[in-house]
């Protein structure tokens, strides 16, 4: 019967002769949003309803991110991040990326973008408070719009700022201290991935798990939907069939990174690979122009001036500059030398960024139709061809027993200095070529462990891509714990995605043991034997876990009060230099920078080792006289990016940055942590109703709606929810009207 009614209450939707596209919304028990549609065009047209449904305010704040306009409704804390999207032009790039698109694909995604416009037109926004709390409100949303968010979220996600470290690291220390910070740092996204073929699952079928880290952001970064059409060539001849779950980012159509056809499934993790390059340019102006010293010498540039409002502020004007390299993002014509650098005619006063999307006109937004389709991996591959920027790496299985793993993306053919620091504009050995860097691919026959693929930017498939990946402690322990057991089911997958071991404590432990106990005093020595038997878990409810953070966090900060490292810490460091723009420190900020190199610091580099073992000795005293016999879990909790910050409590969570369970703070500066698993999923290939998946929040983006926070305390502790893709076991929902904003949740 409930099947039924929906069908009628559906006919009756399609009967309302409004001129819009039409489609059906559903809802299950946890208010993830199922559409289905007659075709493609008006199932993206839907699912960009249904998005601003959901999460009107979280799209108003992206859309100002991209025309560097939020600072004027959120204040001065973004004002850093509007120059930076002006400077380096995103909406320009978008717009000329959304131009080069073929038609089809074009028109799918103004698609999305004109229902988003009419969802606001009918008023859906005036359920989310911030609005009112902030006096904005929404406005039209261009075609190209969801390009230039898939470029916002991106922007910094290669961490190009990493160069401007590794710069100022080589003028401080040294070239040989840059491999010693060779690390997944704090500015740095990853992910955790994993399939199993059916040779070790209870079904026979595959399992592909994982959960992408990013910065914690509420609402989230991910968006659970399922998408589906009704029938199969209504816009035109051939159009195939669409019946997709999986995770969205809100603002963009499709599903990029994870999502089960029914047939395949696909997911990603970032390869970690280097495809943005910062050129030393050297600017001046002459007369009403600005020029750059190129390869062949002087020559004009493009320069204009821009001002954007900051609430409670005054305005800032900012220079865009771009010259034939890129756009200018550090310095300009009339700035002194870049840091480090004498003041002479060899000195440059700009660092200009230069990516793929800018230079060429191409995100590689026509993979995602193809995706929402696509029935094998050969399929999958084929569309992930187009894919540009950001570069990942890619895993995916079919029913059929296919199964993939490779990269995909666009990386520059360079010389291999472009990808370690900022390189000279005027040399011409610094361009790019005209062919990118191949792709490494991995047949499945040459997987090291028979039956699993594992991605967890350790430095494996896409090594040759990139300078710097995260250590391998993530990688093997997923490796571990899949190959210790068959009969996988994909209920299983939640004790490997909640894995509190953290195997990179074992160099740090390795020198308290060597730590002469003689002169410490008891509280000290007791903490010491606690520390060495401990079981190395970052348990939430581990009193040992919270000691080893605090013991960590003192060594840290002792080593950052070194004189060997003054040069990065001290009043004079790189987060502190002149010239760089704010909105860089968190790649600069040399504490950050220490922790995530613990060690390698305790291992080798400037530190002699009879300063370590005293500097551990003293840590060791430090935490113990301040030991408040707390659980992990009082001290690590989660503290998510919000445009608009709330009173509201957040959860214990376990797991560190080197866990599985890899949940980041900053450790000398705070157990707090506002990086982790942005998304957890298990696509099961043999049954699509037994995947499983969650987020930190919940499907509702409005504070208060009961679907807001609803999968917080399964995502705290682990448990995910269930994957439900059976219309008929769903809720038809009235899409809503101008007056009745709230039916549709």
């Amino acid at each position: 019967m409930r099947a039924e009614r929906a069908e009628k209450s559906e006919r009756a939707e399609r009967g309302g002769g409004s001129g819009r596209p039409v489609f059906a919304l559903f809802r299950d028990d946890w208010g993830i949003p199922h559409v289905r549609a007659g075709g493609a065009r008006d199932l993206a047209y839907a699912q960009g309803y249904v998005t601003a449904l959901d999460r009107a305010w979280q799209l108003h704040v992206e859309r100002h991110r991209v025309l560097g306009t939020s600072a004027a409704f959120l204040g001065a804390d973004s004002a850093g991040w509007d120059g930076l999207a002006r400077r380096t032009r995103l909406a320009d790039t978008a717009r000329r990326c959304y131009e080069r698109l073929d038609a089809g694909t074009a028109a799918w995604v103004a698609a999305y973008a004109a229902g988003v416009c009419d969802a606001f037109a009918d008023g859906v926004h005036e359920a989310a408070p911030e609005f009112a709390r902030t006096g904005s409100a929404p406005e039209g949303w261009e075609p190209w719009l969801p390009l230039g968010v898939w470029l916002s979220t991106h922007l910094l996600f290669a961490g190009f700022p990493a160069k401007l470290w590794r710069g100022e690291l080589t003028r401080r220390l040294g070239a040989d201290a840059v491999p010693l910070f060779a690390t997944d740092g704090p500015g740095t996204a990853g992910s955790n991935g994993w399939l199993v073929t059916g040779d070790r699952t209870a079904s026979g079928a595959a399992l592909l798990a994982g959960d992408p880290h990013r910065f914690i952001e509420d609402p989230g970064v991910y968006q659970q939907i399922h998408l589906a059409t009704t029938t199969a060539g209504e816009e035109g001849q051939g159009e195939a069939a669409t019946d997709v779950v999986g995770l969205a980012v809100p603002g963009v159509p499709g599903l990029a990174h994870f999502g089960h056809t029914g047939q395949v499934a696909w997911a990603i993790t970032n390869a970690m690979a280097d495809y943005q390059d910062l050129y030393r340019e050297r600017l001046r102006r002459t007369g009403d122009t600005v020029e750059a010293y190129g390869p062949g010498g002087w020559e004009e540039v493009q320069a204009h001036t821009e001002t954007y409002q900051v609430a409670g502020g005054e305005p800032v004007t900012v220079e865009v500059v771009e010259t034939a390299r890129g756009t200018v993002v550090v310095g300009g014509p009339e700035a002194g030398p870049l840091p480090g650098e004498e003041e002479d005619a060899e000195a440059a006063n700009a660092l200009a960024l230069r990516h793929h999307p800018c230079v060429s006109g191409r995100l590689g937004f026509e993979t995602l139709p193809g995706l929402l389709t696509a029935r094998t991996v050969a399929e999958v591959s084929a569309a992930v061809d187009h894919w540009v920027e950001p570069v990942n790496v890619l895993l995916a299985a079919d029913t059929e027993g296919g199964l993939l793993h490779r990269a995909a993306g666009f990386v520059p053919r360079r010389p291999a200095a472009n990808r370690l620091g900022p390189v000279p504009a005027w040399e011409p050995g610094n361009a790019w070529q005209d062919e990118p860097e191949p792709l490494p691919e991995a047949p499945a026959a040459t997987w090291a462990d028979p039956g699993l693929a594992v991605m967890a930017n350790e430095r494996g498939l896409a090594a040759p891509l990139g300078t710097e990946f995260a250590p391998p402690y993530r990688a093997d322990r997923i490796r571990a714990l899949l190959t210790a057991r068959t009969g996988w089911r994909a209920g299983d997958m939640a004790a490997v995605h909640t894995d509190t071991y953290l195997a990179s404590a074992r160099p740090l432990l390795a020198l308290l043991a060597r730590v002469d106990t003689g002169p410490l005093g008891e509280p000290a020595r007791r903490l010491r034997e606690r520390l060495l038997a401990w079981d190395r878990h970052m348990a939430a409810d581990s009193v040992d876990a919270a000691r080893y953070a605090a013991f960590r966090a003192e060594v840290v900060r002792l080593l950052a009060a070194h004189p060997a490292l003054a040069e990065l810490t001290g009043p004079g460091g790189p987060a502190h230099a002149d010239g760089y723009p704010p909105v860089f420190r968190p790649w600069l900020f040399a504490t950050a920078r220490i922790a995530y190199a613990l060690e390698s610091l305790l291992t080798g580099g400037p530190v002699a080792e009879p300063d370590r073992l005293t500097l551990v000795a003293r840590a060791l005293e430090a935490a113990a006289g301040e030991d408040t016999g707390q659980p992990w879990g009082a001290l690590h909790r989660l503290a998510p990016w919000q445009a608009v910050a709330s009173d509201e409590e957040w959860p214990a969570v376990a797991g560190d940055h080197d866990c599985v369970l890899s949940t980041s703070s900053l450790p000398g500066v705070t157990h707090l942590f506002a990086r982790g698993p942005a998304a957890r999923y298990v696509w099961d290939l043999a049954r699509r109703d037994d995947s499983l998946w969650a987020v930190p929040f919940g499907a509702s983006g409005v504070p208060g709606d009961p679907h807001a926070r609803d999968q917080l305390p399964r995502w705290s502790e682990g448990g995910p929810v269930p994957v439900v893709t059976d219309f008929a076991r769903l809720r038809h929902v009235p899409l809503p009207t101008p007056s009745d904003r709230s039916s549709a949740r």
